[in-house]
């Protein structure tokens, strides 16, 4: 998955607003004015910054070794997502609708 590809599916979704975080050189996304994503390029590859449960994030990072927790933010909250990694995109979707619906909804593509 492209940051391209990221950005244009969580902007598809009822309330989404872009906006660009000059000091961290990343894109926020946020629904009703909560922050949830922060997509830029770490350490070459694309990448973004997710905010989850503790539980959750703990399990993703288990399972998956592109899940890392986020260097710049909470690490119990945020955990950075490689997007060319092992985390099928399948499973980027099912998450960014989870957080962006504050878990009331489980729709991938």
């Amino acid at each position: 998955m492209t940051i391209s590809e990221l950005l244009q599916y969580c902007m598809a979704k009822p309330g989404a607003e872009q906006s660009v975080h000059s000091d961290w050189k990343a894109t926020q996304i946020k629904v009703e004015d909560v922050l949830f994503a922060m997509v830029k390029e770490v350490e070459g590859r694309p990448a973004a910054s997710l905010k989850t449960s503790p539980e959750l994030a703990e399990l993703l990072r288990q399972q998956h070794s592109d899940v890392r927790p986020s260097r710049h933010l909470n690490k119990a909250h945020w955990s950075t997502v490689y997007l060319d990694g092992s985390l099928p995109d399948s499973q980027l979707f099912i998450w960014s609708m989870l957080l962006s619906t504050g878990g009331k909804c489980a729709v991938g593509r």
